[in-house]
């Protein structure tokens, strides 16, 4: 198959490569820019969904946030597949920021006083699942299922993580739309100019290759 590995990555090493891609974060940005620009799309709608990539990954549905990042590219119209790259804008070293922010300024709308720190809502999250499918699997074995934790983590963590995540998602975005068009309309009309010199030059070889050809022939001269 044309994208499948040679050599199959163990589960140690994809999860390794989640926080520190192979070749290094500087080589993973510089080869999404290039696959952003490469985009066949406007660079206007290609900003936008780099943009919604951006505003995906500030809400707390992990997991989901592809499908987020492709519906508010969709609500936007802008590129889908250039949302999906946008949502690696959110990796391990812009989580903490944002999640931190989020959960503070949602904190603050709903008059909860200072939230939780980036390792406490981590840890909240990994909780709150394991609760989840504890509880599912009691109903099926007949158990009593205990939701207090999940509803405390809802009105501490989810609720106010959603509800600051959400205006930082919006004017990060905006943010990241208002950067990237211009660097993107540049590079495709740089690359623009390099195709069309390439195309030239080849044109002028040809022409020059047959104008060649035919004075070799006229200097031949008729056979006898």
């Amino acid at each position: 198959m044309v994208f499948k590995r040679r050599e199959r990555r163990s589960r140690w090493r994809a999860f390794v490569e989640v926080f520190y891609p192979r070749g290094g974060w500087r080589r993973a940005a510089s080869y999404m820019g290039h696959r952003l620009s490469r985009l066949p799309d406007t660079p206007d709608r290609i900003a936008r969904g780099v943009a919604s990539g951006m505003f995906a990954s500030c809400t707390p549905f992990y997991g989901l946030h592809f499908v987020i990042a492709a519906l508010a590219a969709r609500t936007v119209r802008g590129n889908i597949l250039a949302a999906l790259l946008g949502t690696f804008l959110g990796n391990p070293f812009t989580f903490p920021l944002i999640v931190e922010s989020a959960v503070q300024l949602g904190s603050w709308m709903l008059g909860l006083g200072a939230g939780l720190h980036f390792p406490q809502v981590m840890t909240a999250f990994g909780l709150a699942w394991a609760e989840i499918w504890t509880n599912l699997w009691l109903l099926v074995t007949g158990g009593d299922p205990n939701w207090f934790r999940l509803r405390l983590f809802f009105g501490r963590v989810f609720l106010p993580y959603l509800l600051g995540g959400v205006p930082i998602g919006i004017v990060t975005g905006l943010i990241v739309y208002f950067v990237s068009l211009p660097l993107i309309r540049a590079y495709q009309t740089s690359r623009r100019n390099r195709l069309r010199a390439r195309f030239e030059a080849s044109r002028r070889a040809a022409a020059a290759a047959m104008e060649a050809a035919e004075s070799r022939d006229d200097g031949a001269g008729p056979r006898r």
